[in-house]
């Protein structure tokens, strides 16, 4: 059995209460030779474990040709190999009281399982070989490359609020590999090839490309003889390349106009803020909090409730690994002007770079916050997807030691200061959903 060497081994005890309840987690990382990375996050107080597997690729490391591929790898890794074919996968699975699923982002890829703690070692097993032994061929390739289209086809083609989310980040970003969507562009997806598809598995799937979190009612120990065993003689490769464009600044509002068959006019707009290491990301979700979150937040408290102007009005500041966009999205009722609901949204943007929100609001939105993330923590499932997002989008995962601490520092000038720096026209990209009538039905003859 390979051993593995330790790099570190950090106990991070986080404290916090929520409803009552004290959570105390301790997370230790490990790492073998090969440069696979391992997080154990041991808790004994609920009868289950997660396996994680964390793939350091999304959009943001495709390029044109291939947008969409770590998106259709997400369907192929369920294909199988030649010790557990596709079925067999499933079955192993099911048949051990668990369940497994995946999901594709712009900056990785996950799949995980959550099964009794006596079956852990089914799901690092399948995890491993299916990290370098998938079964990549034509018949899969083209099965799945079909499964995506039609994906892509509900989701963003034939749906006016998916579309103006994929407009808005091919508009936004000019540059930067955000500038498509997890999903990818409809002929990329028709057009990829096997050889692409090997080529990229090869690299991006390499255990010095990922890392594990398992969590639960584990015993570190033993689960590192068992990765050990597993990930030990897999050996590592060439680095994929790292992403190094930089979008450049935007001097001024882009605004489109998309038409579209839908029954009402809507909008979306994006402003461009820092990454996710950024101590502005605080004051910015503060701000989405004060704007869009429930019933009595500005936007909604003024157009949907009280004016009934809108439908919906929605937004968040979004925290990626390169800088990413603060967005904010409505569509207008029946009769209403979308022009209007469009400019009462930026009065109420305005009004933070200008009137201090008062300590009464700045509170309410930093215990909803500090309370969201506290809430997010509660099953072994949602803690590691969380301690593997501050792995990835902030460079370490550690920082979610901090994070409850940096929402509770936010002062209204902290506020007020990030939406003159980043709330502005300046850097603006505004999409306008115009409906347009669907295409008359022909009579059959």
């Amino acid at each position: 059995m390979t051993k593995s060497k330790l790099v570190i081994a950090a106990l991070v005890f986080f404290s916090a209460v929520a409803v009552g309840a004290e959570l105390n987690f301790p997370i230790e990382k490990h790492a073998l030779d090969n440069g696979l990375v391992v997080i154990l996050m041991e808790d004994h107080s609920c009868p289950t474990v997660t396996v994680q597997a964390w793939y350091r690729c999304g959009s943001r490391d495709e390029r044109p040709g291939i947008t969409g591929i770590s998106h259709l790898f997400e369907h192929m890794m369920f294909k199988g190999t030649d010790k557990y074919p596709q079925e067999k996968f499933d079955r192993l699975i099911y048949s051990n009281g668990g369940y497994n699923n995946a999901w594709t982002s712009f900056d990785n890829t996950t799949y995980y399982e959550v099964l009794p703690p006596d079956k852990v070692e089914v799901a690092i097993d399948l995890e491993a070989d299916r990290s370098r032994n998938l079964h990549i061929n034509e018949e899969n390739l083209t099965s799945e490359r079909n499964v995506v289209i039609n994906e892509r086809l509900m989701r963003y083609d034939n749906s006016p609020f998916g579309c103006l989310y994929e407009q808005l980040y091919n508009n936004a970003f000019v540059a930067h590999p955000y500038r498509w969507l997890p999903i990818g562009f409809l002929t990329d997806i028709e057009q990829m090839t096997l050889d692409e598809l090997l080529a990229y598995y090869k690299i991006h799937y390499a255990p010095n490309n990922s890392f594990l979190i398992i969590a639960g009612d584990i015993k570190p120990g033993q689960i590192m003889e068992l990765v050990n065993n597993y990930y030990g003689p897999i050996t590592a490769e060439t680095p994929p390349p790292p992403v190094t464009t930089v979008e450049p600044e935007q001097r001024g509002e882009k605004r489109v106009y998309y038409h579209k068959t839908a029954q009402l006019p809507a909008f979306i707009a994006g402003f461009k803020i820092p990454d996710g290491k950024s101590a502005d990301f605080f004051p910015l979700k503060v701000a989405a909090k004060v704007l869009f979150d429930g019933e009595s937040s500005r936007l909604y408290h003024r157009l949907v409730y009280t004016e009934q102007k809108a439908l919906f009005v929605q937004g968040s500041a979004g925290r990626q690994n390169d800088p990413g966009l603060f967005y904010v999205m409505a569509a207008a009722n029946p009769g209403a002007d979308i022009a209007e609901v469009e400019a009462e949204v930026w009065e109420e943007i305005d009004r933070l770079q200008t009137e201090p929100i008062s300590e009464k609001e700045l509170q309410k939105a930093k215990n909803q916050l500090e309370s969201d993330f506290i809430m997010g923590l509660q099953s072994n499932e949602d803690r590691a997807a969380e301690v593997g997002y501050f792995e990835i989008d902030t460079g370490d995962f550690m920082n979610i030691h901090n994070e409850a601490e940096g929402f509770q520092k936010v002062t209204t000038a902290d506020v007020m200061r990030v939406a003159k720096a980043y709330l502005t026209d300046m850097g603006r990209t505004v999409i306008i959903l115009v409906p347009d009538k669907p295409a008359p039905v022909k009579a059959e003859m």
